[in-house]
């Protein structure tokens, strides 16, 4: 949308979203920067901070719910480490870029000269904003199919992405049973080299079948390698389940 503009592509934004709404003008509320109205009042009366506050409880409720589901043996602190991942500013700033909803946005000439459609926070508050006025207008059931739409690879990699000090094992354990398959095995391949240089190559199964090989020069590093490239393996067929 040009900076001059006063009216973004809700037709466009609604089909990124996967949502139709029955009031455009929610919507519409949701894309006005707290800095629009102190310019034009009289075409945007309201910010869509309002609609901030309600969206934030709303992604807190869905990613919650959906996490306690998703990981149904992860403690209480590992589910709020996911969620910290996934409701993070960088994190919703993302999704908001990959619904080029920068661009649909209602600034104020100051944000629009300081390149605010590209501002991390003023992104992830829109991303909000837009839930809040999407669960306004068609209850929780669509805000949560919206939410699990537009998050579906971020869902599916958080574990990958939350892992701690790269522990792909844990994390590769807790997808696993998240998903109902069961417990990986990591089997010895061989070693190669003399004593004090020796080299491991390791498999990691799953309900007897390879995911992956890892090699090092411990085993412990071959099997943190292993389970490193099983999980990107089995996150990304999920990510992308038509390819």
């Amino acid at each position: 949308m040009p900076e001059d503009a006063l009216e973004p592509d809700l037709e466009g934004l609604q089909n990124s979203l996967g949502y139709r709404f029955a009031d455009a003008e929610l919507l519409r509320t949701a894309l006005v920067h707290r800095s629009a109205p102190n310019e034009r009042r009289e075409l945007c009366p309201e910010s869509n901070e309002r609609l901030e506050f309600l969206g934030d409880a709303v992604l807190d409720l869905v990613v919650a719910h959906t996490l306690f589901e998703r990981f149904p043996e992860s403690p209480e602190g590992e589910l709020t480490r996911f969620k910290a991942t996934l409701v993070s500013e960088a994190a919703l700033a993302d999704i908001a870029r990959n619904l080029d909803l920068g661009r649909h946005l209602l600034l104020g000439r100051g944000e629009n000269e300081t390149q605010g459609r590209e501002k991390p926070s003023i992104l992830a508050d829109a991303l909000e904003a837009v839930l809040g006025a999407l669960f306004l207008d068609g209850g929780l059931a669509a805000a949560e199919q919206a939410v699990l739409r537009i998050f579906r690879r971020e869902i599916a990699t958080v574990s990958t992405r939350s892992a701690p000090r790269g522990d792909f094992k844990t994390a590769l354990q807790e997808w696993t049973q998240a998903a109902g398959l069961g417990l990986p095995v990591y089997r010895m391949l061989g070693t190669e080299g003399p004593d004090h240089a020796r080299h491991y190559t390791v498999a990691v199964l799953l309900k007897g079948e390879e995911l992956a090989q890892g090699s090092a020069h411990s085993k412990r590093e071959a099997e943190r390698n292993a389970a490193r490239r099983a999980l990107a393996q089995l996150v990304e067929t999920t990510a992308n389940p038509n390819d």
